[in-house]
């Protein structure tokens, strides 16, 4: 059996003023080609399948496209759970007509999808909430999923039915999947578990979250939860949250963050990205390979301490984004700035690091309240940085004070 394994595709991201929604549609179509290509049975997408709760009608309208096309016109189960920037109400909202199209949404850890059969095929055999158990009728064996969305404190406590306030959430969770995997779970199927968490192996250094990430390393007031409690019986853990590719478990079987199909935050600048594709058989070791994602611009931090080499490559990057610090002895001239922004439509963000700064004597001056604004600002810069304000930052200055009073 072969399993696409993706997650975090956060659909209407934005990078301060930049969509990257045309970015989204680029390499989510060369996600169905490999699913094509590789001729995959089922589909895990594992959480944030948006970037926000409310997301835009054209982010909305690209999920739905993209999870029919990956059925394969009903063929090939999608399976998608929500993830801490989706609202598992809406990822819930289509699941009557998109079951139909062999797409099955769970926005709760305690979403339950009850058995169905598509003229496909295609079958929800036994199911309970946290669980799904999938007949493919190209194999005599069945697909078996523990799922557990993205769920805040008070959700947890609903579906695991915690009283003890300062009880271990990982301890609780733990519990659930075990009992699961032993209802269900025997060498006659394949099983997998599917989760949008902050998982690490006990004793190992922290994984980092991406700079932008709603970081959800306790969940409820739990500690992370750790590999080790995914039972025995799972063969494969299809993980979302961290955006760069990672295989947290070698020893009892892969446990793997997926990474996001894009680079979203400048943190993950140089990272390359993944789809997973999984193909295993019942009471085995899964076998999985990195589907490299080439679609999308690339992510770069830069710095540099002059204008022309920073022109220069912007001019051989002109379809990267970029963060761009310029380091210098003094104030970046408006007329600097203009010229770096004008030469590349993908600066982010310019970031002036100025190395010169006069030392302050400690001897404090008082404020002459009579003086004019402007000499009263100059007092206040040479000051703060220890030289005076340059023509240019002084004529900005009084600029500003002109819009004020116009105002």
């Amino acid at each position: 059996m072969k399993i696409l394994h993706t997650a975090d595709w956060h659909l209407g991201k934005r990078l301060e003023r930049f969509s990257r929604l045309d970015e989204q549609r680029l390499v989510l179509e060369e996600l169905i080609n490999l699913a094509d290509e590789h001729e995959v049975d089922a589909v895990l997408v594992a959480g944030d399948l948006f970037d926000a709760y409310n997301p835009s009608s054209e982010a909305i309208e690209l999920l739905y496209k993209v999870l029919k096309k990956l059925t394969n016109n009903g063929r090939r189960p999608v399976i998608a759970i929500a993830g801490n920037h989706d609202s598992p109400e809406r990822i819930e909202a289509p699941d009557p007509l998109a079951r139909e199209c062999g797409i099955l949404f769970a926005g709760y850890p305690y979403s339950h999808i009850a058995p169905f059969a598509l003229e496909t095929g295609v079958a929800v055999t036994r199911s309970e909430p946290g669980f799904l158990e999938i007949r493919l009728p190209q194999y005599d064996y069945p697909l078996r999923l523990l799922l557990t969305p993205y769920a805040n404190e008070f959700r947890l406590r609903t579906f695991l039915g915690l009283e003890d306030a300062e009880a271990q959430m990982r301890d609780l969770l733990h519990g659930h999947w075990q009992r699961l995997a032993d209802t269900y779970c025997d060498e006659k199927g394949v099983n997998f578990l599917m989760a949008h968490l902050y998982m690490m192996k006990q004793g190992e250094q922290p994984p980092e979250e991406p700079e932008d990430e709603k970081p959800i390393l306790h969940i409820g007031g739990a500690q992370a939860v750790y590999t080790q409690a995914i039972p025995s019986q799972i063969q494969y853990a299809a993980l979302g949250h961290l955006h760069r590719f990672q295989e947290m478990d070698k020893d009892r079987m892969p446990i793997v963050y997926s990474s996001s199909p894009l680079a979203y935050s400048f943190s993950e600048a140089g990272q390359q990205k993944y789809a997973v594709l999984v193909e295993v058989l019942p009471a085995s070791f899964a076998q999985f390979e990195k589907l490299a994602l080439h679609e999308g611009k690339q992510l770069y931090r830069k710095r540099f301490s002059s204008v022309e080499e920073a022109l220069l490559w912007l001019g051989e990057n002109p379809e990267a984004l970029v963060e761009l610090t310029m380091v210098s002895g003094d104030f970046m001239s408006a007329d600097d700035r203009r010229r770096l922004l004008q030469s590349h439509n993908g600066i982010v963000t310019i970031i002036p690091e100025v190395t010169h700064k006069a030392h302050v004597g400690n001897e404090r001056q008082a404020i002459d309240m009579n003086l004019r604004m402007e000499e009263l600002f100059a007092q206040y810069f040479e000051h703060r940085y220890g030289q005076e304000p340059n023509e240019e930052l002084l004529a900005l200055f009084k600029e500003v004070r002109a819009e004020e009073n116009e105002q």
